[in-house]
C-alpha cells in the first residue's frame, strides 16, 4: 500500500494577491500539491481595487484633460464632456481584461485547491478555513495589508471613503477632503480634480509625497494647486470629522491655527497595517502589529512558514516587490540552495500626470547617510520633446557616488514609469553616469533628459 501523505498539501498559500499568486503557480507547476486561501476577492488588492482600476480611471482622466486643453494645438475641444457611468464601465472592462481579479477559476485550472474564508493557524502545520481544517508541510503568508483609521475624532462615526470604496462611487463628489499625501492620495486628488471635484489634500508631512525627492513634492503641489484648483494642506493635522446634514465638517490645524471646511466626502488614504490577525502565535511565528519578522530568505521564526508582500510591513510595498518576494519564497520552498530578494533596483511609481518614478537612493537619504554624492539634473524644458508636446513641468535627477557610479534617480515626466527602467538597470549593474551619457538616446524622446542629466555629472 502507498504511504498516506502526512499532510493534506505540500504548500498552502494564504492570500492570492501579488505576494501569494506567483508562488502558488510556480509550486503547482513543479508538481507540489498546492492550496490557496482567500478571505476577500481572489486576486487580491492590485487587480481588483488598486493598481488596475485606478490606472484605468487615471488613463481616462488624463486623456480627457489633455483633450480639453487641446486648443493650443488647434483642436476645438473646449466643449468636451464625460459620462462617469461609462468611465466606470471602462474601468470594469480593464479589470476583466487583466484577468487577475476574481480569478478563482485560474487557480483551479492550474490544479490548485481553492478555499474562500479567513485562515487561522491552529498549530504549526494546520489551519482552519470556514470550519474546515487543512494541513500542509509549508505555508506562505501573503495576507497583505489593510487601510487603518487614523486617530481623528468622529471619523469612525461618519461614512468615509477609502481608495477602494471611491472606485465604486456613482459620480465624483463635488468636494473631497483627502487625508494622506502619499502616492495614492495624490493620484486620487488629481483624478477627482480632473473630473471637477474641489479637492483638499492634507498631510502631516512638510510636503506631498514625503518619501520621494523634495523637488517632486514641491512640483506636484504646484501642479495640483495651480492647474487643478486643489488646496494642498501640508504640515496639517486633521483633528475631527463630524456630520453636518448630508455633508461633513472637517476640522484641522495648520501653523498653530485651527480651521474647518465643509465637504461632501472624506477619503482616508493614510496608513496601512499588515493583516496579521490569523493566529500566527499558534504556529510559533514571531510578529508585531507592524508586520511579520522574516530572515533574508523570507522565512519566519517557524522555518517552514514563509511570508511575502505587504504583510511584512516594509516601506517598499509595491506590487512588483511582492511578486519578487513571492518568486523567491517559491524558490526557497522548492530548493535547498536558498535565494535572497534583491531590492536594489525596484522602482517606486506614482501614476499622476506627469508620472513620477524613482529608483535607488534619493538625495535626502544620501544626506542622512552622510554620503558624498554628485547630482545631475535635467529640466524637461531643455529637451526638444518638451516643445513638440508642449509640456515643460518635470525633470530627471541622477545621483552618483564620488566615482560617478549611479546610485539613485528620479524621473518626473510623461511616461516616467517606462523611462525609469534604464536607470534601474544602471543602479542594478553599477553603471557610471558617463556610460549612460555616452549611450545614444533617441532624438525627440523624453529619455533624452536622462542623457542630459547623466552628462551633467562630472568626476
Amino acid at each position: 500500500m502507498a504511504k498516506k501523505p502526512k499532510f493534506d498539501f505540500d504548500l498552502i498559500v494564504i492570500g492570492t494577491g501579488a505576494g501569494g499568486s506567483a508562488a502558488a503557480t510556480i509550486a503547482a507547476r513543479e508538481g507540489l500539491r498546492v492550496a490557496v486561501v482567500e478571505a476577500d476577492t481572489f486576486g487580491g488588492d492590485s487587480p481588483n481595487w488598486s493598481d488596475v482600476p485606478t490606472k484605468a480611471l487615471l488613463h481616462a482622466a488624463q486623456l480627457y484633460d489633455e483633450a480639453r486643453h487641446g486648443a493650443r494645438f488647434g483642436l476645438r475641444s473646449s466643449a468636451m464632456s464625460y459620462n462617469y457611468p461609462s468611465i466606470r464601465a471602462w474601468k470594469e472592462l480593464a479589470v476583466r481584461r487583466t484577468g487577475a481579479g476574481g480569478n478563482r477559476k485560474y487557480y483551479e485550472n492550474e490544479g490548485i485547491a481553492t478555499f474562500h474564508g479567513q485562515a487561522h493557524f491552529l498549530s504549526p502545520n494546520e489551519i482552519s478555513v470556514s470550519r474546515r481544517h487543512i494541513s500542509a508541510e509549508h505555508f506562505l503568508v501573503a495576507t497583505g495589508s489593510e487601510w487603518t483609521l487614523p486617530d481623528i475624532q468622529g471619523l469612525d462615526l461618519v461614512n468615509y471613503l477609502t481608495p477602494r470604496t471611491i472606485l465604486e462611487a456613482i459620480r465624483p463628489p463635488k468636494t473631497l477632503y483627502i487625508i494622506g499625501g502619499g502616492s495614492i492620495g495624490v493620484e486620487i486628488a488629481q483624478l477627482m480634480a480632473i473630473f471637477g471635484t474641489k479637492v483638499y489634500i492634507a498631510d502631516i508631512a512638510g510636503r506631498l509625497l514625503p518619501h520621494e525627492d523634495e523637488d517632486v513634492g514641491k512640483l506636484m503641489e504646484h501642479l495640483l494647486s495651480t492647474q487643478k484648483g486643489t488646496t494642498v494642506l501640508t504640515q496639517t493635522r486633521t483633528l475631527a470629522v463630524e456630520k453636518e446634514n448630508i455633508a461633513k465638517r472637517v476640522t484641522y490645524t495648520r501653523g498653530g491655527v485651527e480651521h474647518s471646511v465643509r465637504v461632501d466626502e472624506v477619503l482616508v488614504a493614510a496608513g496601512r497595517m499588515p493583516a496579521v490577525d490569523l493566529g500566527l502565535e499558534n504556529a510559533g511565528v514571531v510578529y508585531t502589529p507592524k508586520g511579520i519578522d522574516v530572515n533574508e530568505h523570507l522565512q519566519t521564526s517557524a522555518k517552514h512558514i514563509y511570508a511575502a508582500g505587504d504583510v511584512l510591513g516594509r516601506s517598499n510595498s509595491f506590487t512588483h516587490t511582492a511578486l519578487l518576494e513571492s518568486r523567491i519564497a517559491a524558490h526557497n520552498i522548492l530548493h535547498k540552495n536558498k535565494a535572497t530578494p534583491d531590492y536594489t533596483a525596484s522602482p517606486r511609481l506614482t501614476f499622476t500626470f506627469p508620472g513620477i518614478a524613482s529608483v535607488g537612493l534619493g538625495e535626502n537619504e544620501c544626506l542622512k547617510r552622510d554620503l558624498q554624492v554628485k547630482v545631475g539634473i535635467s529640466p524637461l524644458n531643455i529637451i526638444a520633446r518638451s516643445n513638440t508636446s508642449d509640456f515643460r513641468d518635470g525633470f530627471v535627477k541622477i545621483i552618483a557616488d564620488k566615482k560617478g557610479t549611479i546610485i539613485g534617480a528620479t524621473v518626473v515626466a510623461p511616461h516616467a514609469a517606462e523611462i525609469i527602467h534604464e536607470l534601474a538597470l544602471a543602479v542594478r549593474y553599477e553603471l557610471t553616469a558617463a556610460e549612460v551619457a555616452n549611450t545614444p538616446h533617441a532624438f525627440l524622446s523624453w529619455s533624452e533628459a536622462v542623457r542630459v542629466a547623466a552628462s551633467r555629472i562630472r568626476v
